[in-house]
């Protein structure tokens, strides 16, 4: 049975940018496309970001129980919904994959694949460098939402507390000070599970 690779981290730790680099190294790994209804960010790109999808789209996949799991955050923008569709993405008897999340979704999909399958990867990164990463990135956004990203770091400080990363059992934690070390050393990790 093939494992799904689910990287996890606070917001700006530099999650997608290892994922991105991740499909380019292991393109062994397919990857999971995640649904949202937030609206698109400046540089990313529909169907591959993620699905970028309306309350009605989603609504009509969850009559059709295709949602695997989903979030709903209260931002200062409005309620954006994240989630794992059953769309014909994901066949563990055929491939391995890469997939990018939070502890909840994480758990969810333990729940739905069975925890053996799923391989959490564990993100670090200073406070300090995190907000310093955050505030950069939203500077390059059309219309900067300051408020929000406030929000995300500090919600990160209960979504990912030492307490519920040991309840799910996350052990496996890369420090990314150097993003081309952090970056090899998550590799080599992958490469040797597979």
């Amino acid at each position: 049975m093939h494992k799904i690779f689910y990287i996890m981290g606070k917001s700006s730790s530099g999650k997608d940018s290892i994922f991105k680099e991740l499909r380019k190294k292991c393109p062994q790994l397919k990857t999971i496309i995640l649904y949202t209804t937030r609206p698109i960010r400046s540089g990313e790109k529909d169907g591959e970001d993620y699905y970028f999808v309306n309350e009605a789209v989603l609504a009509s996949m969850k009559q059709r129980n295709k949602i695997i799991e989903l979030r709903s955050y209260n931002t200062q923008c409005g309620i954006w919904k994240y989630f794992t569709a059953d769309d014909g993405q994901i066949d563990l008897g055929e491939s391995s994959y890469l997939v990018i999340g939070t502890l909840e979704s994480f758990r969810d999909m333990c729940n739905y694949f069975g925890e053996e399958n799923l391989v959490p990867i564990y993100i670090e990164v200073r406070d300090d460098l995190r907000l310093e990463r955050a505030i950069k990135r939203e500077r390059l956004q059309k219309s900067p939402k300051y408020a929000e990203m406030c929000r995300r770091f500090l919600a990160d400080e209960k979504d990912f507390s030492e307490d519920k990363l040991k309840e799910i059992g996350v052990e496996n934690r890369f420090q990314n000070i150097e993003f081309e070390k952090c970056l090899s050393e998550i590799e080599a990790f992958i490469i040797k599970r597979l």
